[in-house]
């Protein structure tokens, strides 16, 4: 895809998201089930550092791996990534309605409501649609939208590197662009 094409794009994004409208009420919703979808939080080892780095916690705290499983040949189990920690279903780091790390929240949580999957825009549930949003937002978020679908699948490069690393025989393992380490 050349520059021109990606300018294209986030431009159609933005015009999109602009013309939905979207202003964030703060209402913490997206952080609890039940919010049109299940909260669940998939977060690079990025993300998680940069939550790290914030709040003094270690990563453990942060995430947990990713709920879901493949059972390979050998009784191996296989995570790919990790999730943001709940508690009782909401985000570890909902407070109120407030989120303890927002000025280092995932990508994900930034473009809310708004996901990508492949070129398509999805819309989730939110009581701030409709309402008004300037260009300057809608574009960020529209660039926030591209850059995660970048940074998925340069993740899911990374893992289709390292999933022939899986060690044979029995084990639970968790598979992310940064290796392989046995759960």
């Amino acid at each position: 895809m050349t520059r021109e094409d990606c300018r294209d794009e986030e431009s159609n994004l933005a015009r999109e998201i602009k013309r939905i409208g979207f202003s964030c009420t703060r209402c913490g919703d997206c952080c609890r089930p039940g919010a049109g979808d299940d909260n669940l939080v998939m977060v690079f080892p990025r993300e998680i550092r940069a939550i790290s780095e914030f709040s003094g916690l270690e990563a453990t705290d942060i995430a947990e791996p990713y709920p879901d499983t493949v059972t390979l040949p050998g009784d191996r189990t296989v995570t790919f990534g990790r999730a943001l920690r709940r508690f009782y279903g909401d985000c570890r780091f909902l407070s109120g309605s407030s989120c303890l790390v927002y000025p280092v929240r995932p990508s994900i949580c930034r473009t809310y409501p708004f996901m990508l999957e492949g070129s398509e825009l999805r819309i989730y549930p939110c009581r701030g649609l409709g309402k008004p949003i300037s260009r300057e937002d809608a574009v960020r978020i529209a660039r926030d939208l591209l850059t995660r679908r970048a940074e998925e699948e340069e993740e899911i490069r990374r893992i289709q590197a390292v999933f022939p690393t899986i060690p044979p025989g029995p084990g639970r393992y968790l598979v992310d662009g940064e290796g392989v380490c046995m759960q």
